[in-house]
């Protein structure tokens, strides 16, 4: 018994227009040399690139994902992450939520396998990395030899609580006779 072709509905150029970054539902429809062509919101054949793609995907499956590029020949490149740097902010909080249930450490470095990357968060090497800079950069993490940490927070003082003067000194503003002291001094002179 074959398996029959998805079949697709055509529409015109002006319909089935799509742009960069736009997102979309794919039905993967056939394996070729460079990947996976994907039916797009049942309108457009497309093609996922076999390098940039990080789960399993079987022909006939629906999944959502992303118009990468639309070329000049009308052809569509596809992906499954958010394009650029949108595909960053979503991983790293991915990475900031794994952190947190694994008690702020990940054994993973910009030298582990890109297979075990695509295996835990389902994306390049690459982008993980971006990832991981741009978390460096916010300083919510540390990178170590073995792995990356989350960072601990700071505590913040608590609301109203001054820092005492270590030297029991009245503040400036009284050593220099402030007018608030200068004040008291006056209501008292014209009492008299």
């Amino acid at each position: 018994m074959q398996k029959k072709e998805p079949k697709i509905k055509r529409k015109s150029k002006q319909e089935a227009s799509f742009h960069q970054g736009q997102k979309v539902m794919l039905l993967i429809a056939t394996r070729t040399e460079m990947g996976l062509t994907a039916i797009i919101d049942g309108t457009q054949e497309g093609i996922l690139y076999e390098n940039e793609v990080f789960q399993p995907l079987k022909i006939g499956q629906k999944i959502s994902g992303y118009i990468k590029k639309v070329r000049d020949d009308g052809k569509i490149d596809l992906c499954l992450q958010k394009p650029g740097y949108k595909a960053v902010d979503a991983l790293s909080a991915s990475i900031m939520y794994k952190l947190r249930h694994q008690k702020g450490f990940m054994a993973l470095t910009d030298k582990s396998r890109p297979e075990v990357i695509a295996d835990l968060f389902g994306v390049s090497k690459k982008v993980f990395k971006k990832a991981v800079g741009n978390l460096y950069k916010k300083r919510l993490i540390s990178l170590e030899e073995d792995g990356i940490r989350l960072r601990e927070k700071k505590k913040k003082p608590i609301a109203g609580s001054k820092k005492r003067r270590r030297d029991n000194r009245p503040s400036k503003s009284l050593r220099r006779g402030s007018s608030h002291r200068g004040t008291k001094d006056a209501e008292a002179k014209n009492r008299n």
